[in-house]
């Protein structure tokens, strides 16, 4: 699978499993990204404010704070970060709608294999990327399925 065109992009995992944590960090940092993984949703808030990352993976079911407010919370304060769910109720429609309605801009489930993270981190990642240059370049972005 290939990477984003750039050779590296830095991630932020937020999970309040250390297992599944570590795995993502392990499994992002061998394909040459940087990334940091923080257990508690409640930290995001500060570790944000003194860090950047490119794309936030956040799990919806958290003891201390729900992934739906975190990500509205995130999207907030950061509206151009992006953000994809990576959460194990699996394929959960209304989950999923409430996830998207706060600012996800992906939504993928821990019962598929990995690489399925990857492929959606890669094609958000790249759909940013060209957002940011279209309107850099003092064009309005257009619509994916939209006539020209």
């Amino acid at each position: 699978m290939r990477s984003p065109k750039r050779e590296y992009s830095q991630f932020l995992i937020i999970d309040d499993d250390p297992g599944i944590a570590k795995f993502l960090v392990t499994y992002l940092r061998q394909r040459g990204h940087t990334c940091h993984a923080l257990t508690d949703g409640f930290e995001t808030a500060s570790w944000l404010s003194e860090h950047d990352c490119e794309v936030a993976i956040v799990d919806l079911k958290m003891p201390k704070v729900d992934g739906i407010s975190l990500i509205s919370f995130m999207r907030e304060t950061n509206p151009a970060l992006p953000i994809v769910v990576f959460t194990g109720v699996g394929y959960d429609e209304e989950q999923m709608h409430a996830a998207l309605h706060a600012g996800a801009n992906g939504y993928v489930s821990k019962n598929l294999p990995i690489e399925q993270l990857y492929c959606v981190l890669a094609r958000v990642l790249a759909t940013c990327q060209q957002r940011k240059r279209v309107t850099s370049n003092g064009q309005q972005p257009v619509l994916a399925g939209a006539a020209a």
